[in-house]
């Protein structure tokens, strides 16, 4: 049996973020409260004051919380749903990368109850109902969290903690090809490939099927087709459309199959280390490739056709390297201090239970023996 779960509202126009109040009309009651959760690289970009004035205008009472750090954490989380407590919120707007809608997100489930996130990590307890509206206002086009069920926060440690429920997932999704204009290249490569590996993990895992194919296909044919365009021109809203809906597509392909190996080690390495989660998941696919493909059995073969290889797994790891290094994303970790971080302890961390999940999708089934070289082909790529 194959289902697919549901899709937020979305809708996708130049121009949109100035008109949010439109887009928000009949979602949240006028009048009521909104928190506009965003990060702090979008305070002098006048996007967050855009936005407020169309609420205000609209009636609107408007709170910001703008300070949403890269990599949120569950401190993050449960202070922004204390304010939404306290002011009694009627909606929450997310405005920007993963970060701040997946801390926009969590506020907008958890706002209801009285639990910090932590309560809830990986789906052990119920949300509470959500009382809420949740939306979602992406600036780049990568992660995929404007359509997901799912949120991540790290603890006091570091360790990220994964938390999923279908109130996780917002009522709408505004995509506006404008926001991501002002991107630096090196980010738009970074988050364009964080949503090729979210396609092509959703399409060639354990949970796949044809019809998430729709979704996961239509995201790779996409990037293939546009990402290198708006990396060289970032002023190309035709190029900007096209990265957003393949990251949306993508997301909700992740939504509805989940990821594996490349997230499994991405995740890990964050956690023992910073470092962007394009970046970490595009250089965990490169390394884990060669080793995936050797047992396909056709859905490799599908994406290396959709990537111009024609129908044949044995040439995606070349293609997949081929893209990485064309639209700039820096290959090795040579000299960055990763390393300080050794495979064994990369390996460990591939097998902790917050990141096991990703390693039971994997479609080539990952024996404990199988966690040191793959840490070690992660960690000494060049």
């Amino acid at each position: 049996m194959t289902t697919l779960d549901r899709l937020p509202r979305i809708t996708q126009g130049a121009g949109l973020l100035q008109k949010i109040d439109g887009a928000v009309e009949g979602l949240i009651v006028k009048g009521g409260p909104v928190l506009v959760v965003s990060d702090p690289g979008l305070r002098a970009t006048g996007l967050i004051g855009a936005a407020s004035n169309a609420l205000k205008a609209a009636g609107y009472a408007v709170i910001t919380l703008d300070d949403v750090k890269s990599d949120p954490t569950v401190a993050q989380v449960d202070a922004g749903a204390a304010l939404a407590r306290r002011e009694k919120v009627a909606g929450v707007i997310a405005i920007g990368g993963g970060s701040a809608m997946d801390v926009g997100k969590s506020i907008a489930a958890v706002a209801s109850g009285s639990e910090s996130i932590s309560h809830y990590v990986l789906a052990t307890k119920p949300f509470p109902k959500r009382t809420i509206a949740s939306v979602c206002v992406p600036t780049t086009s990568g992660t995929g969290s404007e359509t997901t069920r799912v949120t991540v926060a790290s603890d006091a440690d570091g360790v990220k903690l994964w938390f999923w429920h279908d109130v996780l997932k917002p009522d709408l999704v505004v995509l506006d090809p404008v926001l991501p204009t002002g991107l630096p290249a090196a980010l738009t490569a970074a988050t364009g490939i964080d949503a090729l590996v979210h396609a092509i993990e959703a399409s060639t895992n354990t949970n796949a099927s044809e019809m998430n194919d729709t979704y996961a296909h239509e995201a790779i044919r996409l990037v293939v087709k546009h990402l290198r365009q708006a990396v060289s021109t970032p002023g190309d809203l035709v190029a900007r459309a096209g990265m957003q809906w393949a990251a949306t597509c993508a997301g909700i392909a992740i939504d509805n199959a989940g990821t594996a190996v490349a997230h499994n080690i991405g995740h890990a390495l964050a956690s023992l280390r910073p470092v962007h989660h394009g970046r970490a998941v595009g250089l965990a696919m490169r390394a884990t490739l060669p080793w995936n493909v050797a047992t396909d059995e056709g859905r490799f073969a599908a994406v290396a056709e959709l990537m111009g290889e024609g129908r044949n797994a044995a040439r995606l790891p070349a293609a997949f390297d081929r893209l990485l290094r064309e639209v700039g994303v820096k290959v090795s970790l040579a000299g960055e201090g990763y390393d300080q971080v050794t495979p064994q302890q990369l390996a460990e961390f591939m097998a902790r239970p917050e990141n096991a999940p990703m390693r039971r999708s994997n479609r080539r089934p990952i024996a404990d023996s199988d966690l040191l070289p793959l840490a070690e082909a992660m960690l000494g790529g060049r």
